[in-house]
């Protein structure tokens, strides 16, 4: 019997999630569910030397600097992000451990399981499971009441 590989489910669905697993996760996921902090936090994470200039961010949006700091400090209280203040500016930079967290929720595992090939060939089915059952004759009395 011949074995084929699938990838197993993602974390999220392998076990149920501990109480403090999903109140940290869902700190996260609220933080990343508002497509401002989802474009702060690429932008951040895509900039050239992988942080960024609150200066350089503030442009892109046509929101006040006080929003735009708002969206910050949300990221950033949910382990997001990390800032350091040089000067004037605040520069940003992705936190690693924490985006990977939140990634992996929901990534399937990179190992395969294994499953017999019976289980993934294609069965037949008899035409008779597949064709529409004959009308019964009170089913054709009722479509003329």
């Amino acid at each position: 019997m011949a074995a084929t590989t699938t990838p197993c489910c993602a974390p999220i669905a392998r076990e149920p999630l501990s109480e403090t697993d999903a109140a940290d996760l869902a700190l996260m996921l609220k933080a990343v569910a508002d497509p401002v902090r989802l474009r702060l936090l690429s932008m951040i994470g895509s900039h050239a030397g992988g942080e960024a200039c609150v200066c350089d961010l503030t442009d892109a949006f046509d929101l006040t600097a006080p929003t735009i700091s708002h969206h910050l400090k949300v990221l950033r209280t949910a382990g997001l992000i990390d800032g350091e203040r040089r000067g004037t500016w605040v520069y940003y930079r992705i936190v690693p451990e924490t985006v990977n967290r939140l990634g992996a929720l929901f990534t399937p595992l990179t190992a395969p399981v294994s499953v017999p090939a019976q289980l993934t060939e294609p069965v037949s089915v008899p035409a008779q499971l597949t064709e529409p059952a004959p009308a019964r004759p009170v089913d054709a009395e009722l479509r003329t009441a």
